[in-house]
Parts: structure tokens; sequence; C-alpha cells
């Protein structure tokens, strides 16, 4: 019988969310799950956190709605209707509820960066005392380790889960 693994909770910036659904092979409703990764580092990564195995999701209204403007957005170039959006991140909020994390709202304003919506995810990451932090922004990924919080690109944390899982499926019991 294998342990049950405590899980610690992740933060990913909304780039990745964005990316996860926009950058190719990654329909929302069956969230790819490494191993294998795939092309899409993003998507890879938000299928971790879908399994629950290892690591969970947290999330703050701010995210989820940045999610969405983003999304519908004309001038960003995606197209997504509103509804569709909508969808996205109930999928999202179900995924953060399944891992008990949830929808949080930080208590802390963090004035870490330069950059307001960089505070924002750190603020979220002290919130759930999250383990990491996923990022494709390089202002957030300059502050690595911010608060002993490692700040990684999501093609490492897909690569790192992916080993991991093979190392312990090569394991004895």
């Amino acid at each position: 019988m294998t342990p049950e693994l405590a899980r610690e909770c992740v933060v990913l910036d909304i780039h990745v969310f964005i990316t996860a659904v926009s950058g190719g092979n990654s329909p929302f409703e069956s969230w790819p799950t490494p191993p294998p990764v795939t092309d899409n580092s993003a998507a890879d990564c938000v299928g971790i956190l879908n399994d629950g195995m290892e690591f969970k999701l947290c999330l703050s209204r701010h995210i989820l709605e940045h999610i969405v403007r983003i999304l519908v957005d004309p001038a960003a170039g995606l197209g997504w209707e509103l509804a569709t959006a909508e969808e996205y991140v109930e999928v999202l909020t179900e995924m953060a509820a399944e891992g008990d994390c949830g929808v949080r709202e930080p208590s802390e304003d963090v004035m870490a960066g330069e950059d307001w919506e960089d505070n924002k995810i750190l603020a979220l990451a002290a919130e759930c005392d999250a383990a990491l932090i996923v990022s494709e922004d390089p202002h957030l990924l300059d502050l690595t380790p911010w608060r002993g919080i490692p700040i990684i690109r999501a093609r490492e944390f897909a690569g790192r889960v992916d080993a991991m899982r093979r190392g312990r499926r090569r394991s004895p019991d």
C-alpha cells in the first residue's frame, strides 16, 4: 500500500491559466496530466493540479475575474464567449474546492514588486501558505524565492512532477 502524500498548495499566475486553454492541445473538460508532458506545459500544470495527487490549487476572486476578462477581451484576440469563459472559471473553482484550498481572499497586501498584478499573486501565495508559485512572468521569476516560496516556470513544474511520478512507479512498494 502506498502512503498518502501530503498535498501542498500551489498558486498559478493568470498567464498560466490563459496559456493552458489558448496554447493548443488543451480541452479544459479533460485536462492532460503527465506523464508524458505535452507541448502545452501550462495545460500540464493545470492537469497536475486537477489530479490533486501531490498538489492542490489555490485561487482568488481576483485571478478568476482576470481570467474571464482576458479571455473575452477583443483586444486580447482570444475571442471567447462570456459563457465559455465563465464555464472555465467554474471548472477551476471546482478544482480548488476539491483540494480544500478553494477561493481565498488575501488578508495581507503585498508590495514586493512594482507590478500590482504580481503583488496580488504573491499575496495569495502568502495567504494559502503555498509550496510554490508557477509563473512565466519575468518579474515574478526574478523574486524567487519569495519568503521562501520558489517561483518556477510551468515547464519546470510539469517536468519535475513527471519525473517524480515516473520515479515512484519504478520504485518497489
